[in-house]
C-alpha cells in the first residue's frame, strides 16, 4: 500500500472523544470509515458524527470482530476505560481489547494499526506526571503496556501515540512529538490526537514507531522531525 493510499478505516473507541476527532478527521479524506461501538444504540449518533459503516461488538467479549475489520486498511484504536474501571479490575479494554483486535486485524492482512496509549506506560524514563500516572491508574498503564507490546511484535506496520493530559477543544497544530523516555509532561487536545492517529497511516516516518505527545508545554528541543501526511 502506498503511504498516501487509504481507502478504508476502522475506528475503535468511535464513542469517546479522541474517536469521534478521528470520525471527523478521517470523514473527508478516506472513501470508507467504519465505526466500531459495543453499542447498539449508538448507530444513529455515530453515523451523524462522520461513519460512512458502523460495526457493533464487545472488545472483551467479541462474536465477529473478523466482520469489523474486513476490506479495511488501517485499524484506529481509540478504546480506554475510565479510570473507575480500576476498581472492577480486569479485564480492561486497554489490554485485551486492544489485543483482541489486532489479532483480528493481522488475521484479516490489515495495513496499519494504530493505538493510543498514554504517556508512562512502559519501562522508559518518564516524567513527574507519567509517574504520577503509574501511581494513580497503574493496572491502566499495565494493560496498555502489554497491548503495546503486542502490537510490536505483530506482523503489521504500527503507531503507538502515548498523549499528555487529554484535553477538549480545537486542534492547535502545535504539538511535540518525541521517542519514549523524552520525559514530555503537559496537556494535549484530543483534535491533536486525533489528527496524528489519522495520519499515522500514510506518514513514512511514523511507521513501527512510538512516541509521546504533548502540546503544552511544548519542548520542541525533545521533539523528532516526522513529515504527517493526512490521506489524500
Amino acid at each position: 500500500m502506498p503511504t498516501h493510499d487509504v481507502d478504508a478505516v476502522l475506528v475503535a473507541g468511535a464513542t469517546g472523544g479522541t474517536g469521534r476527532e478521528v470520525l471527523r478527521r478521517a470523514g473527508p479524506r478516506v472513501d470508507t470509515v467504519r465505526a466500531l461501538t459495543r453499542s447498539p444504540g449508538a448507530t444513529a449518533d455515530l453515523r451523524a458524527a462522520g461513519a460512512d459503516e458502523v460495526a457493533v461488538d464487545d472488545l472483551l467479549d467479541p462474536s465477529d470482530l473478523a466482520a469489523a475489520v474486513e476490506g479495511v486498511d488501517a485499524v484506529i484504536s481509540a478504546v480506554g476505560s475510565t479510570t473507575s474501571a480500576v476498581r472492577s479490575g480486569p479485564p480492561f479494554v486497554d489490554g485485551a481489547g486492544n489485543r483482541a483486535l489486532l489479532d483480528a486485524a493481522v488475521d484479516a492482512g490489515v495495513d496499519a494499526f494504530v493505538m493510543e496509549s498514554a504517556i508512562g506506560v512502559g519501562p522508559e524514563p518518564a516524567s513527574p506526571l507519567a509517574s504520577a500516572f503509574g501511581a494513580f491508574i497503574g493496572p491502566l498503564q499495565e494493560a496498555k503496556a502489554d497491548a503495546e507490546a503486542a502490537i510490536r511484535e505483530a506482523p503489521i506496520r504500527h503507531t503507538i501515540l502515548r498523549p499528555g493530559v487529554l484535553t477538549n477543544g480545537r486542534r492547535t497544530g502545535l504539538v511535540t512529538t518525541a521517542e519514549p523516555g523524552a520525559k514530555l509532561w503537559g496537556t494535549v487536545s484530543r483534535a491533536d490526537v486525533a489528527w496524528l492517529m489519522t495520519a499515522a497511516p500514510t506518514t513514512e516516518g511514523a511507521a513501527d514507531r512510538t512516541f509521546e505527545v504533548v502540546s503544552t508545554p511544548r519542548f520542541p528541543e525533545r521533539g523528532v522531525d516526522v513529515n504527517w501526511t493526512l490521506p489524500r
